[in-house]
């Protein structure tokens, strides 16, 4: 039997948990019709522009995700009567949330500057600061950064909020009230502060771009991630620059809007890496996007040896038995592996905590990306993926259930590092 997923809190696929704004086009009729009722986030699909006009008209568009799809808030009974209309494709919009397993141990200042983790990353237990990135950007969709702790202020080229209930984009406004999106952050590009005082990233010269898409509680709407996803991808391409996207969140069921929007992303150049989900021990529970086939699952190691290696956490999700050992990624396969137990990292307070989960291994390889793409800025999203690949199948990882020689559900092509 699958195992129920270990998301932090639980999944409530097309509840509003927030009540969001319909938005400058909506008129005063639709928005007195909504208020005090049950709110619904829906997404409306039609190739017919005037019908889909007409739609954005009355019900106001929140976001623009596509030519053929935008999305909106409505009540029940305007869900149904949009249901009904045979010109429209009308679907609730998923609920995402944070990536994590909840052990949280503070501190005001960091015990180690450079946490096992990176240690390992690096393959140097006495490494003393780390290096690279230099010219890449870094998005971390997530709950948001806390930019001014002081080991992340140097590194903050954008800040941005996508879950805002006045105005869908808030430009300059990322705050983290949970504390998931400044770990991930500094995971990925910590730079040890002005001081050398502080933690270190994996790749400390690359900027991060900030983007706020789940609410406090960690839990937030497919179609602002998706949303985040795209804008991130068309600044890359507007700016020059190399981008990758880092997702530590997750949901059960694969989502149409944020699959489509990492399909976009990978066309844009863009290299989409994202969490394999808590779901383990057990065979398929990859959550998604990180089940997606565009998206670079990773899977989390903790730092016990087995077998002669690291070993894969038994809550880290496992892929598909039925395409084991075929180094070929498919739907909900695990990619590669990288440490996410007990990792240290900057949190929302300006201190330092220590937290778990594929959530945590997922900026660890958005940090090496970075890094290998700053040493080789010719290469394209698609060889820089090959790359981690190939570093991966060089650290192959044996212990863990299901782990075992070569491509395995458990840890994928394996352990991607620094050295080569």
């Amino acid at each position: 039997m699958k195992r129920k997923a270990k998301w932090l809190g639980s999944l409530l696929v097309g509840a509003a948990l927030v009540t969001p704004s319909l938005g400058a086009q909506a008129d005063a009729k639709v928005q007195n019709e909504i208020k005090g009722q049950d709110n619904i986030r829906v997404y409306i699909q039609s190739d017919n522009t005037s019908i889909k006009n007409e739609a954005k008209s009355k019900y106001g568009t929140r976001w623009n995700l596509d030519e053929d799809t935008f999305s909106t808030t409505v009540n029940q009974s305007q869900f149904e009567a949009l249901q009904k209309n045979k010109n429209l494709s009308v679907q609730k919009v998923s609920n995402v949330q944070v990536d994590l397993l909840w052990d949280s141990n503070k501190s005001v200042t960091p015990t180690d500057q450079t946490p096992w983790g990176i240690e390992a990353m690096y393959e140097d237990p006495a490494i003393q600061a780390t290096s690279g990135g230099e010219n890449i950007r870094v998005a971390v969709l997530d709950t948001g950064v806390k930019t001014n702790h002081q080991d992340l202020e140097n590194r903050s080229e954008q800040c941005k909020d996508f879950t805002g209930l006045l105005s869908p984009l808030r430009d300059g406004s990322c705050s983290d009230l949970h504390g998931h999106g400044t770990h991930v952050a500094g995971s990925v590009l910590a730079d040890g502060g002005d001081e050398g005082t502080g933690i270190y990233g994996v790749a400390p010269d690359a900027k991060l771009w900030a983007y706020k898409v789940l609410g406090d509680t960690g839990m937030g709407f497919s179609d602002d991630i998706a949303a985040a996803i795209r804008h991130a991808s068309d600044e890359a391409n507007r700016l020059g620059v190399n981008l990758v996207i880092s997702m530590s969140l997750g949901s059960d069921g694969k989502d149409e809007l944020i699959s489509e929007a990492v399909t976009y992303a990978n066309k844009n150049g863009t290299l989409v890496v994202a969490a394999a989900g808590n779901s383990g021990p057990d065979e398929n529970t990859i959550g998604y996007p990180g089940g997606l086939k565009e998206a670079v699952a990773v899977a989390a190691l903790e730092d016990t040896v087995e077998n002669g290696t690291y070993r894969i956490a038994d809550f880290s999700s496992r892929g598909n038995p039925s395409t084991d050992g075929d180094y070929i990624i498919g739907e909900q396969d695990v990619e590669v592996s990288a440490p996410g137990k007990n990792i240290l990292s900057t949190w929302n307070d300006g201190t330092y905590n220590t937290i778990s989960g594929t959530s945590m291994a997922t900026p660890h390889v958005s940090g090496l990306a970075a890094k290998i793409w700053a040493a080789n800025p010719g290469l394209t999203n698609t060889q820089l993926r090959s790359e981690l690949q190939n570093r991966a199948k060089a650290k192959d990882i044996l212990g863990g259930l299901h782990a075992a020689q070569g491509d395995d559900i458990a840890s994928g092509f394996g352990f991607p590092t620094v050295k080569q």
